[in-house]
């Protein structure tokens, strides 16, 4: 079946480089990595309301208050992962029941079910223009579907299963090519190159799960992080990485990373670990310039996101970055003086930190295991609106149609969706 759109041969998929406009290639393949052991993944966070799915539906009574506009309750066990399309009104979502869906944000129809995973599915992403989602699971596979035809997005066709981790622990596109970087449990990182499914690289050097990487947003490098507290710079021409950070420095332990963002100049990296600490790393010179202490010590930072506070769009200067963690704070921070601006605070965990678009590049969106999710103006540490209704730790979320929406994923099995408007009187 055809895709309906043109799509560039796999050799003509491009990074960018200051040398080069082009360096992978489909010569740049690797070799498969040895299998360095198993660690399983920790198990998500009991709900302890005990309450049942379904109790959701709508028209239904309860004292948990409910301000979302759409439900999707087609999951019958937690829902670990959601994203929205870029363009329309559809979602992706996975879960423990080992299923995905692509679904309409508007009424909540099934457009899609993403089976032939064996467990759970514990990431979703679509490709930067919408036309390939990705699946990733616990059992290791990564499944790839595509748009068909050109009328409109609710056609859908199976195009691969990509194979080589043993669990996926994270997927991200590049920004501007279809190109898809997946973190193993077993130590490797891996690079394919798509519609065709190729493998581009298998990156060996880390000695524990790779929880979290992403592509700089110029797109020309890899930064990813593991369990056992390593850090990696990549090129992605190149089995070698460019420089490595560790806890055998002191200035840099961190007791396991667990989550990392650049800023949108692609200069700095903002490193999150399993005990509070965070850092903050030159990428040019792979130096530590930074370190933030405004976390509880031995709270796991579990989110962080650059925001945009001027709204200027402009990709200069070291920018202003929020980290969420498990002593229910997210504090923002101004990295070209290192200084905490304000914090804001939930009554759990944050799980997942959201920076709105323009023409409100200023909103950040925190997501809780307090069952809420918040809409936050960054420049004053201002509450906007708290989204209600779910009955259980909201475990992912994503912005939709631009960011009027937000949606959630839930352990109570729901995903719901919430518009990003302020609440009257702010």
């Amino acid at each position: 079946m055809s895709s309906g759109k043109a799509r560039a041969d796999p050799e003509d998929i491009e990074f960018e480089n200051e040398e080069s406009e082009q360096f992978i290639d489909q010569n740049d393949i690797l070799a498969e990595v040895e299998d360095d052991g198993d660690v399983p993944m920790e198990e998500d966070e009991e709900d302890e309301g005990g309450d049942t799915l379904g109790d959701l539906a709508e028209g239904s009574s309860g004292s948990v208050p409910d301000n979302s506009v759409q439900h999707f309750q087609t999951h019958t066990a937690s829902v670990f992962c959601v994203a929205g399309h870029p363009t329309e009104p559809l979602a992706a979502s996975g879960g423990e029941d080992d299923l995905g869906y692509i679904w309409d944000i508007t009424d909540g129809e099934i457009i899609v079910k993403l089976t032939g995973h064996t467990d759970s599915v514990t990431s979703v992403a679509w490709n930067a223009d919408g036309e390939m989602i990705a699946t990733g699971g616990m059992d290791g596979k990564i499944r790839i579907w595509r748009r068909v035809g050109k009328d409109d997005f609710r056609t859908w066709e199976f195009l691969t299963e990509l194979q080589g981790p043993d669990e996926v622990m994270f997927l991200r596109w590049h920004p501007k090519g279809n190109v898809l970087l997946a973190g193993s449990n077993d130590s490797t990182l891996w690079l394919w190159q798509l519609p065709s499914g190729n493998t581009m690289q298998v990156f060996a050097g880390h000695s524990g799960p790779v929880n979290c990487g992403e592509f700089t947003p110029d797109g020309k490098r890899i930064i990813t992080a593991d369990q056992e507290g390593s850090l990696i710079f990549w090129d992605p021409r190149q089995a070698a990485p460019l420089f490595k950070l560790s806890g055998d420095d002191a200035r840099f332990s961190l007791d396991g990373i667990t989550s990392v963002a650049v800023n949108p100049s692609s200069t700095l990296a903002v490193v999150g670990g399993a005990a509070g600490g965070l850092r903050v790393v030159n990428l040019a010179k792979g130096e530590i310039v930074g370190t933030l202490g405004g976390h509880t010590e031995g709270e796991s930072i579990e989110a962080i996101v650059f925001v945009d506070l001027a709204g200027t769009g402009a990709n200069s200067g070291p920018g202003v970055v929020v980290t969420g963690a498990t002593d229910g704070k997210a504090c923002i921070w101004d990295l070209s003086t290192m200084r905490l601006r304000a914090t804001l605070t939930h009554e759990d965990a944050i799980t997942t930190l959201l920076a709105h678009p323009a023409p409100k590049p200023y909103l950040v969106i925190s997501a809780s295991a307090d069952r809420t999710l918040r809409t936050w103006d960054a420049r004053t540490g201002t509450l906007l609106r708290t989204h209600t209704g779910h009955r259980g730790p909201v475990l992912g979320a994503s912005l939709g149609l631009n960011g009027d929406v937000v949606l959630s994923a839930g352990d109570d099995g729901v995903c719901l969706v919430y518009t990003t408007e302020e609440d009257e009187g702010n």
